[in-house]
């Protein structure tokens, strides 16, 4: 069985586990701590940054982009139902534009908003020797810098049936898991964007969502529209 070395906060991570449950492919899941930095780990992925699929030979896949890209190589249509793969269909200009935004989640939108507000709201809390409280700046800036991204997010649903085109991509799952682990803080103010928050509900209603969903850290709840389906 294939092995998924993951963090259940990590946007990355949560990515892949929607691709592999939206594929049918079981794998077990390793939780690894991000801020820890395992020689172990190491051993697997020098960069220590999560993802990583151990493929059921030993082959190791590091990072969404390298796994999403092999799934989209290696499989041509779903294994169960046989219907096309979710995650880049579509002519070379329509895969362009689904990676374009993938890009754009996966880096920008990580870089402005959630690996900052996973700092300061978690990592920050509960690592290192002298745990502290969030930076009140960092917040506000990230704030607003999601509402930004939240903008472009509902421009995009307001234009398309989903975010890259007429079908569900690798780019919808991406969005949508960075900003899973932001609502999981209640940081998404899903009422000042409605297009987008009537997106993220079509996607968060999939059965691949529901692992996300279930999530917990310990000692850190998530607001009670968090896995509302009819938030």
């Amino acid at each position: 069985m294939h092995r998924l070395f993951h963090y259940r906060l990590c946007p990355a991570s949560r990515a892949i586990r929607i691709v592999l449950a939206e594929l049918a492919i079981e794998a077990e899941m390793v939780e690894e701590k991000p801020w820890e930095w395992r020689p172990a780990f190491l051993a697997l992925n020098p960069s220590g940054e999560l993802p990583v699929l151990q493929l059921d030979d030993g082959v190791l896949l590091c990072g969404a982009y390298a796994i999403s890209e092999y799934f989209a190589e290696e499989i041509a249509e779903h294994p169960v139902d046989g219907r096309a793969v979710p995650l880049f269909p579509g002519t070379s200009e329509e895969r362009a534009e689904v990676r374009r935004l993938v890009d754009w989640f996966h880096r920008k939108l990580n870089r402005e908003v959630v690996r900052d507000l996973l700092h300061e709201k978690l990592y920050a809390r509960i690592s290192g020797p002298s745990p502290r409280g969030p930076d009140l700046d960092v917040l506000r800036a990230v704030r607003a810098n999601l509402r930004y991204h939240l903008g472009y997010i509902g421009f995009l649903a307001d234009q398309r049936s989903w975010l890259a085109g007429g079908e569900m991509t690798f780019a919808d799952i991406a969005a949508a898991a960075h900003l899973s682990s932001v609502d999981y803080f209640g940081e998404v103010p899903w009422e000042d964007h409605p297009v987008a928050k009537t997106w993220y509900a079509r996607i968060k209603s999939r059965r691949s969502f529901r692992p996300v969903l279930a999530d917990r850290i310990a000692g850190l709840m998530p607001p009670p529209h968090y896995e509302d389906l009819d938030f």
